[in-house]
């Protein structure tokens, strides 16, 4: 499965209209009834389109479920910068708290990380595309400068993210995650970095 391959987006706004009812119906469909319960079938009734057209764009659910929550957490990480880079990664952990823990496109990410685990075609998915560091990076690169970093970028990202990721995967409390501290742990972590 490659995500990077192009969809067809023919110009018929109906076509669209079904998309947009498919990817809809995907998130609804893991609310409902869970990952393992959705199959192709039940989402082209809940979208109320015929299963060639679900077809048409995918060839499995992981890739429907994936493509609606990459969207959506693209959407739902992206935060305002104010200049002050506590701010801002105190910002970003609290949409990524939210994204995780509370978002139904949080539920499907978290749902196809769980399949990617025994599923070889979902963790193929998931590594083609990145919405969690893709959007991290970006603000680590916005707030310090990706260039004045201790680590490289990649290593930054996971250690802005991991903790949050970790907590919030292995079942805790997302209420007992301090954004602010996190951020602030974060910072101290890197300044230690660039002091050894």
């Amino acid at each position: 499965m490659n995500m990077d391959k192009e969809h067809y987006h023919g110009g018929r706004p109906r076509s669209e209209q079904a998309r947009a009812a498919i990817l809809n119906a995907a998130d609804d469909l893991l609310v409902e009834v869970g990952y393992a319960a959705m199959t192709m079938k039940g989402i082209s009734e809940k979208a109320g389109v015929s299963r060639q057209t679900v077809y048409r764009w995918w060839s499995h659910k992981a890739e429907i479920l994936f493509e609606a929550s990459a969207a959506d957490a693209e959407e739902e990480l992206a935060t305002s910068l104010t200049g002050d880079p506590l701010d801002d990664l105190a910002a970003y952990l609290e949409a990524l708290v939210r994204f995780l823990a509370h978002s139904p496109a949080g539920a499907a990410y978290r749902a196809l990380l769980g399949e990617a685990q025994h599923d070889s075609a979902v963790a193929e998915l998931l590594s083609a595309k990145d919405p969690l560091g893709d959007s991290a990076r970006v603000v680590i690169d916005r707030a310090l400068g990706k260039d004045t970093l201790p680590v490289p970028l990649d290593q930054a990202t996971a250690l802005l993210i991991g903790p949050t990721f970790f907590w919030i995967l292995s079942g805790r409390d997302p209420v007992q995650l301090v954004p602010r501290q996190l951020a602030e742990d974060f910072i101290r972590d890197l300044q230690s970095r660039q002091s050894r």
